[in-house]
């Protein structure tokens, strides 16, 4: 528990900011694995799009400071490379 004014406002704000990062966190995840499924099924167009849409999710997380940008790269990397071994 906190013990000073200062101390229970910055609980409170880690709560809201968790759930936020949260809810975005699991955003992205969710465009990687359409991604990855759009890969998996060979279609050239869905991956195209899927990709599309998991890169923006991940740009979006790194400005808002949620992901770090070396980790949203890695993974954006790691997307683009698979799809490339299927093209």
């Amino acid at each position: 528990m906190a013990n000073t004014k200062s101390a229970a406002k910055r609980a409170r704000q880690t709560v809201t900011r968790t759930l936020r990062n949260r809810s975005i966190k699991t955003g992205v995840k969710s465009q990687v694995k359409t991604a990855r499924a759009a890969i998996a099924s060979g279609d050239k167009t869905a991956t195209s799009t899927g990709l599309q849409s998991a890169y923006a999710s991940l740009d979006k997380a790194v400005k808002r400071g949620v992901l770090h940008k070396n980790s949203a790269d890695r993974r954006k990397s790691r997307l683009s490379k698979a799809a490339a071994k299927t093209a």
